[in-house]
């Protein structure tokens, strides 16, 4: 099954070129500010916590700086804990709940662990409410040596020294229903194939690594989501967006292949988290709170299976 209208931009089956590329630039809109829900947040965060500036974009003049908040009194004989948020720009509550983790509960494990939080891996997509980089390039396909899109080669190289200490890495994510209406029939149009639907589940779930499960690790995330939010059922196929379903809420992915996010480190703990804002059953305000019980629940799990 294939969508009846084509994509705007581009001959169908014909992947674009430059000038399809920058047509469909040239149609994204700023739709909020960077500077003011990220920058001016984490800058509130600095009497608390130590922030570092890890890269800096220039999009045709346009700069955005990449931050970074870490804890303040950074101890190398304690366990490392590595949060990412804005992979994709338009998932908007893994930023926000990113940053309402770190003022709200941060604290509590002062002592216990080393935290590194990057609350908006792509801010030029989060103005945009989009999922691409400028250059078309999806940041969550990207992270590896050699990057193409400059937001996961910086992320790359903040996370080097981590690589093999980490014991955790939780990516904050949503699926939302443009999923559907724009950004797969975008990437159709972007690679010159048919746009095949895959239904939204209605509800959060969690994406772990095929390679290393760690299934007991992703069911305490999803028993403390679940009392914040409701956690997506399976389809009719037992699965969710394609993939079959492994445990309650938790689907698997071959993350280092991919180039996703979660996959930069060895961390022995790792998984990307996947919030439905657009349910009815739903709010921003238990969307946030769901990212932040996930960071919890796996952070708590994690001390205590170290």
């Amino acid at each position: 099954m294939t969508t009846s209208t084509p994509y705007p931009i581009g001959t169908p089956l014909q992947p674009w070129g430059d000038a399809e590329k920058q047509q469909w630039r040239a149609r994204q809109v700023r739709h909020r500010s960077h500077a003011d829900d990220v920058v001016a947040v984490v800058d509130r965060l600095r009497s608390r916590f130590d922030v570092t500036e890890y890269g800096r974009l220039d999009y045709d003049g346009e700069t955005f700086p990449l931050l970074a908040i870490q804890s303040r009194h950074w101890d190398d004989t304690l366990p490392t804990i590595l949060v990412t948020g804005g992979v994709h720009g338009y998932e908007t509550s893994g930023v926000h709940g990113a940053l309402q983790f770190v003022d709200q509960h941060a604290e509590a494990y002062a002592g216990r662990i080393n935290l590194l939080v990057v609350p908006c891996v792509s801010p030029w997509a989060y103005e945009r409410i989009h999922r691409w980089n400028p250059l078309a390039i999806d940041p969550n396909r990207s992270f590896r040596d050699g990057s193409p899109a400059e937001e996961s080669a910086a992320l790359v190289r903040l996370f080097a020294p981590f690589r093999d200490r980490a014991l955790v890495h939780i990516d904050l994510h949503e699926t939302t229903d443009t999923d559907e209406t724009e950004f797969r029939p975008a990437l159709a149009a972007r690679d010159g194939k048919p746009s095949t639907p895959e239904g939204i589940p209605d509800g959060f779930y969690l994406v772990g690594d095929t390679e290393d499960p760690q299934p007991d690790f992703q069911q305490a995330i999803i028993a403390a989501v679940e009392q914040v939010t409701h956690i997506a059922p399976p389809d009719a196929k037992h699965e969710i967006i394609g993939s079959p379903v492994v445990a309650h809420g938790v689907i698997n992915y071959p993350v280092k292949a991919l180039g996703l996010c979660a996959g930069i480190t060895n961390a022995r703990y790792r998984t990307t988290t996947e919030v439905y804002p657009d349910s009815p059953r739903a709010t921003p305000e238990q969307c946030n709170a769901a990212q932040v019980a996930a960071l919890r629940a796996a952070i708590d799990y994690a001390l205590a299976h170290p």
